[in-house]
């Protein structure tokens, strides 16, 4: 439930940020997501990924491009929303080789490159986890309006709480759309085929 209302939280903070005008969903819009296109959330990073090669948004440039934030301890939602993207992807047939899921951590700390490399690829090979320095994760989740904090646990173990949406870009690296955890393969694979073939 927690997870769910900081989704709401950033989605809403999101919408004050950019004007609502911006992210509203429009009864004219093909997608199932929300579209944001022209708005001015998120933008590029400079991260690396597991096998500590630099990585940027523009690396990706030709492919729709799904980033989504979560970390390897996440116990339902960052796990549920991965299969999503696996099963959208496996949708697409052949046009599944030009979408690239993107898993940025928010947990660091524990996220070592070895572990995003056993675990986010687990989902699909295609899938790549990102990592960074605290200071470099701090400033994509500022960039892309991602709400992230860590909640302590009892026991000296914690949990991180976090926004669950997805950002997608078109294949010219412009954001489109904001997927909300939850939304069916279908609908996914519906919104991203639209964007390949647009």
């Amino acid at each position: 439930m927690r997870f769910a209302l900081a989704a709401a939280a950033a989605l809403a903070a999101a919408v004050l940020l950019a004007g609502c005008d911006k992210l509203l969903p429009n009864a004219h819009s093909p997608f199932n997501a929300v579209d944001v296109t022209g708005s001015p959330l998120a933008g590029d990073f400079h991260l690396v990924d597991a096998d500590g090669k630099p990585r940027s948004l523009a690396d990706f440039r030709g492919k729709v491009v799904v980033v989504t934030f979560g970390y390897t301890h996440c116990p339902d939602v960052c796990p549920t929303t991965l299969a999503d993207f696996a099963a959208a992807r496996k949708k697409l047939g052949a046009e599944a080789s030009r979408v690239q899921v993107l898993f940025v951590t928010v947990d660091p700390q524990r996220d070592t490159a070895e572990l995003l490399r056993q675990y986010v690829p687990a989902f699909d090979p295609s899938f790549i986890g990102l990592r960074g320095e605290l200071p470099a994760i701090d400033k994509v989740t500022r960039d892309f309006h991602v709400y992230a904090n860590r909640r302590e646990g009892s026991t000296g173990a914690y949990t991180v709480d976090h926004s669950a949406q997805s950002f997608v870009f078109d294949p010219a690296g412009k954001l489109r759309l904001v997927i909300g955890y939850g939304m069916e393969p279908e609908k996914i694979a519906s919104d991203l085929r639209l964007l390949l073939n647009a």
